[in-house]
């Protein structure tokens, strides 16, 4: 079953170019995901009481071309398995019928105690959420950078913290893209994201880059020298 949702992007989700950040569009993204999760009875709402929640473990976006503000977005999404301890939840974006960008995003549950990764997909609440529609984005590789063309610090604050008590996905691309913005206006843009360990309140967490042909490869690593997320933009 395929779900719709839509929105007016807001001025204050756009940069100087009047383009949308890539960060707020993963945040509506995220948004999404989490109302199809509470409509089909596994959101956050449910689990949270049980001491559980969802958490964001890979998302590849792609987007051929990037709204400015006041345009109108519809994003398609379903569900395209619940398998190995992982959920993987596809959308299209639209905006006035146009497809302008695709996404694959997977997800898992976690253990809010101890912070472990659990397997729910047997539960009765789960039957018939799978809609099958695989979307044809692959994954792209991720590799560490022995040598970044520059690395910037940052302190996790009150405001990049979640409900889940840990740096909120969406911080870790702003970080990302406020060390190093490659130029991807008017071109097409593809995020990779792999999130690894998460981070909280008062850590710091270095964003190394390397700029490339192709666009920028990120690595934040927390302070213990972990990698914590890496990630890609590339531009076609």
């Amino acid at each position: 079953m395929k779900y719709n949702y839509e929105y007016n992007v807001n001025y204050q989700e756009v940069d100087g170019a009047k383009k949308i950040r890539l960060f707020n569009l993963e945040n509506y993204i995220l948004e999404v995901a989490g109302l199809v999760a509470d409509e089909l009875g596994f959101g956050i709402a449910k689990l949270h009481p049980m001491g559980l929640t969802w958490i964001l473990t890979r998302v590849s976006l792609e987007m051929y071309e990037l709204p400015t503000h006041c345009q109108n977005l519809r994003f398609e999404t379903w569900i395209e398995s619940n398998a190995h301890m992982l959920s993987t939840r596809d959308f299209r974006i639209y905006s006035n019928d146009q497809l302008i960008g695709i996404c694959k995003s997977v997800w898992a549950v976690l253990d809010l105690e101890k912070r472990e990764i659990v397997n729910l997909f047997d539960d009765p609440m789960f039957e018939g959420s799978v809609d099958g529609e695989v979307l044809n984005l692959q994954r792209m590789r991720m590799t560490t950078i022995p040598e970044p063309t520059g690395v910037a610090a940052h302190k996790i604050v009150y405001s990049d913290i979640d409900y889940n008590g840990h740096c909120n996905s969406c911080r870790y691309l702003q970080a990302m893209t406020d060390a190093y913005l490659p130029d991807y206006y008017g071109k097409r843009v593809r995020v990779d994201i792999n999130y690894m360990k998460e981070v909280t309140l008062g850590e710091e967490l270095q964003t190394l880059y390397l700029v490339t042909p192709e666009g920028v490869q990120y690595q934040q690593k927390n302070q213990h020298g972990e990698t914590s997320c890496s990630a890609k933009i590339t531009i076609q």
